[in-house]
């Protein structure tokens, strides 16, 4: 099933170097290729942390899921938990709004006025 011909053997592969190189020169080009892999496989951290949050809240689920004994009870649980968290932030929400919304027609109001017209500075006469 496995082709074992071209795998090197346990004892060959921590053999020395061959003819020509230096084991610092299979140092350099070790750390070079992981750095080529490293970089080839960058994750953006925003969608990692999405990732992890949604994995969270799929491991809450599931635990739900045991603590209520079937996976109906446990999306009822979560719903009415989700209800009640969404009535308690809404007025918060509301009035956050409604300051920054006041904060903005300020802003507005303020910088409709135009600025006061300066005088040119006199030279006294000499």
């Amino acid at each position: 099933m496995f082709d074992r011909r071209h795998r090197p053997h346990p004892a060959e592969a921590h053999a020395a170097p061959g003819p020509g190189l230096d084991t610092s020169d299979l140092k350099e080009a070790y750390r070079l290729g992981r750095k080529d892999e490293r970089a080839r496989r960058k994750r953006h951290p925003i969608l990692m942390t999405v990732l992890v949050l949604l994995a969270l809240a799929g491991a809450a689920f599931i635990a739900l899921a045991v603590i209520n004994g079937s996976f109906g009870d446990a999306g009822q649980v979560a719903d009415h938990n989700l209800s009640v968290a969404a009535e308690r932030a809404e007025p918060a929400v509301r009035g956050a709004a409604g300051e920054a919304a006041e904060t903005l027609r300020g802003v507005g109001a303020a910088d409709e006025a135009p600025p006061p017209a300066q005088q040119p500075a006199t030279q006294p006469a000499s």
